[in-house]
């Protein structure tokens, strides 16, 4: 079912991405400074949705990037066939027509530019986008709720906070 798939695609970012990227490395950090286990909880909050909004941010770009910013060939996501949760929101937004459309174009790897521009319609067409966009914002305010309570320095929740700014804002 599409919210199944759906459902899939953020536990494969959340403990792919979000996990391995951003509360592993700053827990590991925050034990090897002598962290207590209230701080790691707080740095998980913190990390788990950062490391979330930055994985759709990337799925994103795969798909919308700009490649002489992103350094990627355009659409090539797509034509990967990544089944992100962009593309399972898109498939599960769309009506049958156009998600068999999607589906079928996806992974295909002869895809053209041309195909590749309307499967991106399909995409936004679907709601997906936007939805997703909704999504970085939701979990990069829930980053930045719970990076203002951590009990750090004002130094240190800068710089965690420039961190948090460039992984969810960025176009490459």
């Amino acid at each position: 079912t599409p919210a199944v798939a759906e459902e899939r695609a953020l536990n494969i970012l959340r403990f792919k991405s979000a996990k391995y990227s951003m509360e592993r490395p700053l827990m590991l950090g925050g034990a090897l400074a002598g962290a207590d286990e209230a701080l790691l909880t707080a740095f998980s909050a913190f990390a788990l949705p950062l490391g979330e909004a930055f994985q759709l941010r990337d799925d994103v770009l795969g798909v919308f990037g700009d490649p002489v910013v992103t350094g990627k060939p355009a659409g090539d996501d797509l034509r990967e066939g990544k089944r992100t949760f962009l593309i399972a929101r898109a498939i599960g937004s769309s009506g049958p027509e156009a998600g068999a459309s999607i589906n079928a174009m996806l992974g295909d790897t002869s895809l053209d530019d041309i195909a590749v521009d309307a499967l991106r319609s399909l995409i936004i067409g679907s709601g997906a986008l936007a939805h997703t966009e909704h999504l970085i914002a939701r979990k990069s305010e829930e980053a930045f709720e719970a990076l203002a309570g951590l009990p750090i320095d004002t130094v240190a929740k800068r710089a965690l906070r420039l961190l948090a700014e460039a992984a969810v804002t960025r176009t490459a």
